[in-house]
């Protein structure tokens, strides 16, 4: 298949090891990536945040970038922004957009995917043979588990990994507290729900916590670095982009140091 790549703004700034990741599973899989070089930000911070009108330039230049005809499919590593693809996009344009950009977004939603369900849905794998000799734990994050309805989709391919020691982690579906804006606007309420992730976290006594959205780890992966918990967060990508000729190494955790 020929899939364009979608890197998302935190993946483009502050987790790009994620989006590469992503590129050489899927390329390791056998499939040509492309990456549409003028892509930018989906527009799903606007639309959460009560600004439909303002991201109708983003959701047009998106679907202009991954319209191409050429793509078979159109992957992101975040489920937030797959569902943004997904749901927002055709809200936006629906209300303020015009019959070519409804027709435009309509196209590029079909063949949208988040990672795991691409693999497993699309690509129709679940083993694409990686290696992690890690203790591991999954957190399923919101927008996959409630808007995508990715299901175990994350787990099956976690499953297949060789040599993992994955574990369950304890009220798995209850949100971490970030939420994007959520987390700056109602900061107590946010803090007090990633004290209680953090709690079942560090019970699994896991190496790594690894979900689908950079977002979440982002939130989780500060709050276990503040308590020195000596978990470390990754994306699934970079898990399962972990092979025994090239592994991943993980970083010494701050504890042990």
């Amino acid at each position: 298949m020929r899939i364009g790549l979608f890197a998302t703004c935190l993946g483009d700034t502050l987790f790009p090891d994620a989006v590469r990741s992503t590129a050489v599973l899927l390329s390791r899989l056998g499939h040509e990536v492309v990456f549409p070089p003028g892509q930018t930000c989906c527009g799903q911070m606007h639309v959460n945040t009560g600004y439909q009108r303002e991201p109708v330039p983003l959701v047009r230049n998106f679907a202009e970038q991954f319209g191409d005809a050429s793509l078979d499919a159109v992957v992101m590593p975040s489920g937030s922004c797959a569902g943004s693809v997904r749901h927002q996009h055709e809200i936006v344009a629906e209300r303020y957009g015009d019959a070519a950009l409804r027709a435009q977004v309509a196209a590029v939603k079909a063949k949208t995917y988040e990672l795991s369900e691409l693999l497993v849905d699309v690509l129709g794998v679940t083993d694409v043979g990686a290696y992690f000799p890690h203790r591991v734990t999954y957190h399923p994050t919101c927008h996959s588990l409630r808007m995508l309805r990715v299901g175990d989709k994350p787990l099956q391919l976690l499953r297949a990994v060789e040599a993992i020691d994955l574990v369950e982690l304890p009220e798995a579906d209850a949100c971490c507290g970030f939420g994007g804006t959520f987390a700056l606007k109602n900061a107590g309420t946010s803090a007090a729900m990633l004290r209680d992730k953090l709690d079942h976290v560090r019970s699994t006594g896991a190496d790594v916590c690894t979900a689908g959205d950079s977002s979440c780890l982002m939130h989780i992966g500060g709050g276990l670095s503040r308590i020195k918990a000596g978990t470390r967060t990754l994306h699934l990508a970079q898990i399962l982009a972990s092979t025994r000729t090239a592994p991943h190494q993980l970083p010494q955790p701050e504890a042990a140091r």
